[in-house]
C-alpha cells in the first residue's frame, strides 16, 4: 500500500529534514511540501493528501487550526518542538506526535501508526463490501457470513465465533484483528473478550446483552461507543 503524503512546516530546515525522510519510506508517497497551511490549502485541494505531517506554531493558520477544517478520512501526524501541544494535538485525533528534532527512527514509528489506520479502512471497505470472510478451523478455512455471526469470544489465543443457526466455530486468531477487519459500527467490541454484531441485538438487560440464556458483558472501556450505538437507535 501506498500512502500520499504532504509537510507543511514554515521551517525549511525542518522541512527538509522531513522530505529527505517521507522520500526513503518506501510506503510513503511525497505530493508536496508547503511552508504555511494557507499556501497547502490552496494546493491540497486538487490535489489531497491521505496523510499530513503538519507543524504546529505557524503563522495566519496554526497546525490545530488547520487540522479542525480538513476532512475527516485526511490523517495528521503532528511536528512540533513545543510540547505543550500535544493535548491540543490528539483533540483533533491526530495519529501521533512528533517532538523535533525528530529522527527517521522516530518518524517511521508514527508513519508505521498511519500505515496500520489505511490498512485496516480498506480491509473493512473490503469486508464490508464482500459481507463475508474465511476463517481457519481444523486445517480447513470455514465461509462465515457476517450476517450469520450473532457474537464472537475471545479465549487467550483463540477465538469462538456464534452463529445464528447455533453452530460455534473455534479458530486460531487474536480479537484485535477481528475488531480490525469486521465493519464499524455493525460489529462493536463490547468487552475485551467479546465483539458483537449488533444488528442481531434484541434485547439489553443492565446493560448487558442477551443472547438466549448468555449475558454479553460490556465493560467501561468500550461503553461508550456501545452506549452511542444504542442512543442513535433508540426512539424516546
Amino acid at each position: 500500500m501506498t500512502i500520499n503524503c504532504a509537510i507543511i512546516d514554515d521551517e525549511p530546515l525542518a522541512a527538509g529534514l522531513l522530505k529527505s525522510y517521507a522520500e526513503k519510506t518506501p510506503f510513503l508517497h511525497l505530493i508536496g511540501t508547503y511552508g504555511s497551511a494557507l499556501e497547502a490549502m490552496k494546493e491540497l485541494r486538487d490535489n489531497p493528501a491521505q496523510l499530513l505531517f503538519l507543524d504546529i506554531q505557524m503563522p495566519e493558520l496554526s497546525g490545530i487550526e488547520f487540522a479542525k477544517i480538513l476532512p475527516p478520512d485526511t490523517k495528521i501526524i503532528f511536528t512540533t518542538a513545543f510540547q505543550q501541544y500535544a493535548i491540543e494535538g490528539y483533540k483533533v485525533s491526530a495519529l501521533d506526535y512528533l517532538m523535533k528534532p525528530i529522527s527517521y527512527d522516530d518518524f517511521v514509528k508514527a508513519a508505521n501508526k498511519a500505515l496500520e489506520w489505511f490498512s485496516a479502512g480498506q480491509k473493512q471497505l473490503a469486508s464490508a463490501k464482500d459481507r463475508f470472510m474465511f476463517v481457519k478451523s481444523d486445517y480447513k478455512l470455514i465461509h462465515v457470513s457476517f450476517d450469520e455471526i450473532l457474537y464472537i469470544e475471545g479465549l487467550k489465543d483463540y477465538v469462538r465465533i456464534y452463529l445464528t443457526t447455533g453452530d460455534k466455530i473455534m479458530s486460531l486468531m487474536n480479537m484485535k484483528k477481528l475488531e480490525d477487519f469486521l465493519p464499524k459500527p455493525e460489529f462493536l467490541r463490547t468487552h475485551r473478550s467479546y465483539i458483537v454484531h449488533m444488528t442481531k441485538v434484541e434485547q439489553v438487560d443492565r446493560f448487558r446483552i442477551v443472547f438466549g440464556q448468555e449475558y454479553i458483558p460490556i465493560s467501561d472501556s468500550y461503553k461508550d461507543d456501545v452506549q452511542q450505538y444504542f442512543d442513535d437507535h433508540t426512539l424516546v
